[in-house]
């Protein structure tokens, strides 16, 4: 991708400590709701969550995993791909954990609606399996009751 395209992005980050955490820093981002600013957004939280430490490669492969999907629901489904909206992406790392929360402002889903993609009914169906992986691959996943945000949580290491 190019930096033209990129740039807006690297600007929005906002990197914090976390106040009484031990190795703590926040990082939020607001991604324009464009599946080109994806990979870009991915990698640069990537980053940020794994400043001064090297991750276990299952957990820097979970992250970019939970990060793509939830991004990728978030902007197709939550903003409808309209670049002039944006996804919220905040995001809690501390010396055990990450915790990851993706926020829209469109209307929201029931998760419970969605069907599985591993079941009779919902193999063959183009729906699904972007949330399937995410409540595999996280160790927690919640859900505001509008159903606009996720939150996601993984082992640091």
């Amino acid at each position: 991708m190019d930096d033209a395209v990129t740039a807006p992005l690297k600007l929005l980050v906002r990197r914090t400590p976390n106040r009484g955490a031990a190795e703590g820093v926040s990082v939020a981002v607001d991604v324009p709701a464009d599946v080109r600013f994806i990979e870009e957004a991915v990698e640069l939280l990537a980053r940020h969550c794994f400043a001064g430490a090297a991750p276990c490669q299952r957990t820097s492969f979970r992250l970019r995993v939970l990060l793509a999907e939830s991004l990728t629901n978030s902007i197709l489904f939550g903003a409808g791909g309209d670049p002039s909206r944006s996804v919220h992406v905040a995001v809690q790392v501390n010396a055990e954990s990450i915790r990851l929360e993706i926020t829209d402002d469109g209307p929201g889903f029931d998760p419970a609606e969605v069907p599985d993609p591993t079941s009779p009914e919902g193999v063959g169906r183009p729906i699904g399996r972007g949330l399937f992986l995410i409540k595999n691959l996280a160790d927690q996943v919640g859900f505001n009751p509008q159903g606009n945000t996720i939150w996601m949580t993984l082992p640091r290491s």
